[in-house]
């Protein structure tokens, strides 16, 4: 199966605050923007599927005014960002160090900010992941319009299924720039 994943186009927000599942505005002409740059790449009547933030919303929104023969976008609160609790719109620079150490040393199942663990965040993505496999069929094709933390869960389930991830060291590093995007092919051929 081929998925398109869409990040959402930059936050409203100062820069090097932590935000996650803080549902906080994207930029709306940088939006347009991501949604014309995407509507370009992306084949016919492909189906989408969207976060529940209004950040990604926005995209979907843009993305269906200019791409009509894509049916509107289906909300999944399954892709939104991780949830970093009591750390999200705070600085990233005021996080106790002892906050990142304790989520490094247990980067599967720690907690960051009290709410969700990165574990949960691929649990979630791989049973998203999954029933779109069973519905779609191997070699079907979708859209996603989410988040980093999102897009970097799918990258892990591509290259290393659905298992457990041990260690920080193989989260993967890279995600598309926000309102950029990515494609993967997730088992079978996309």
């Amino acid at each position: 199966m081929k998925l398109w994943l869409l990040r959402h186009a930059p936050v409203q927000l100062a820069p090097g605050l932590c935000y996650g599942a803080s549902d906080v505005p994207a930029d709306d002409a940088l939006s347009r923007r991501a949604a014309q740059m995407a509507a370009a790449i992306l084949p016919p009547g492909v189906p989408v599927w969207v976060s529940g933030l209004c950040r990604a919303q926005q995209l979907a929104t843009y993305l269906q005014s200019v791409r009509p023969d894509l049916a509107p976008a289906r909300v999944d609160t399954r892709l939104n960002e991780m949830n970093f609790g009591r750390w999200e719109l705070q600085p990233w620079g005021a996080v106790p160090r002892a906050e990142f150490d304790a989520w490094l040393a247990d980067f599967a199942n720690h907690r960051f900010g009290g709410v969700e663990s990165t574990q949960g965040v691929l649990d979630r993505v791989a049973a998203v992941l999954a029933e779109l496999q069973a519905s779609l069929g191997a070699n079907g094709q979708a859209v996603w319009i989410t988040h980093a933390g999102v897009i970097r869960a799918a990258q892990h389930i591509a290259s290393c299924g659905a298992n457990p991830i041990p260690t920080a060291g193989q989260w993967p590093r890279w995600s598309p720039a926000p309102g950029e995007s990515m494609s993967l092919v997730i088992g079978g051929t996309g």
